[in-house]
């Protein structure tokens, strides 16, 4: 960290921030200013930065930058998924300008495993969608990668645990969706989004295997239908052109959290709601800690908008993905930006 701020290399922004202890503000590693570094302190996002009790610079604007990858990052990732027959080797990345060993230190921090492994389920989750539309299995894999069908059906089974030719269900795939406050971590069926968190609550091999737990289902990188769904109406919500999504959701939990979760999305956007009203609106006035256990549950944040659930107090209490974001959600929110 100290030698990309040492060099203000602009392709960390958003990867780390440091705060100056002297002036109480924290920036990103590109920001002009000059502190002395026995004055600094390095965090991994914005949230510990503020948490830790620093504010925003007003030079670099480092709240901006949580969340956004690097040029590089979007240019790998681009390129991955639109010559899937053609594969990054190690020579390829450096003929773009990229160490292999700084491709595979990004995609092992941000996406839980090396570059290497996330091209290879991103191309297995392309040709599982190609096969279960119809295609034969002969022209499917050489157009994603693989030297040979014996290669490709190892992979295959490894991942989705049947050979191409037993499809029969469906996948996840899971994408890391950049906001304003953060990345958040997305994951889809062919038709319904089933979880959305801001990806900093844990890491991201755990919330794969979570994943792969909760719905029985094999886990891939990429984008589906409902993931470019998700992605254009976040991007509106934030540009303040939307407050409601529509996109479809998977409510998977108990009757009573389903219950609750319902709930929460007739919250319009604007308002807030304590717990208490909740609980009395299921008929169930009695069951406030319950309601705010279901709250808690929730893997579904904005679609389900459970950051506009607070104490009777009218203090923002507790939020998976962090109070602060909480508050500025609401701000956000009431101000009139969504």
């Amino acid at each position: 960290m100290t030698t990309a701020w040492r060099r203000r290399d602009a392709a960390y922004d958003g990867i780390f921030f440091f705060g100056v202890k002297t002036t109480g503000v924290f920036c990103r590693p590109s920001c002009p200013s000059r502190p002395k570094r026995e004055h600094l302190e390095f965090f991994h996002n914005a949230g510990a930065a503020l948490h830790a009790g620093y504010r925003p610079c007003k030079r670099c604007h480092p709240e901006l930058a949580d969340g956004q990858s690097p040029a590089w990052v979007r240019t790998l990732m681009t390129r991955a998924m639109t010559a899937a027959d053609h594969r990054l080797t190690g020579a390829a990345l450096r003929s773009l300008g990229i160490s292999p060993e700084r491709a595979r230190r990004w995609f092992q921090k941000h996406h839980g495993m090396t570059f290497t492994a996330w091209c290879r389920g991103l191309h297995l989750g392309q040709a599982f969608t190609r096969i279960r539309a119809g295609e034969p299995v002969d022209n499917v894999v050489f157009d994603h990668g693989f030297a040979s069908h014996s290669g490709f059906r190892t992979a295959f089974v490894r991942v989705f645990g049947r050979s191409p030719g037993q499809i029969d269900g469906d996948c996840l795939h899971v994408m890391l969706v950049e906001t304003p406050l953060g990345p958040m971590l997305a994951a889809a069926t062919s038709r319904h989004v089933c979880q959305l968190e801001f990806a900093d609550r844990r890491t991201l091999n755990r919330s794969y295997a979570g994943l792969h737990r909760r719905f029985a289902l094999p886990v891939v990188p990429g984008e589906n239908e409902a993931l470019q769904q998700l992605r254009q109406e976040l991007r509106e919500y934030f540009a303040g052109q939307r407050r409601d999504f529509h996109v479809p959701v998977i409510l998977h939990g108990t009757n009573f959290q389903k219950r609750v979760w319902r709930e929460l999305q007739r919250i319009p956007c604007g308002q807030t709601v304590s717990y208490e009203a909740i609980a009395r609106r299921l008929g169930a006035p009695r069951a406030v800690r319950a309601v705010a256990r279901a709250n808690g549950t929730n893997r579904l944040y904005l679609l389900v908008p459970c950051h506009r659930v607070i104490a009777k107090d009218g203090s923002p209490s507790g939020y998976g993905g962090g109070v602060w974001r909480k508050r500025r959600l609401l701000a956000f929110e009431q101000s009139g930006g969504a």
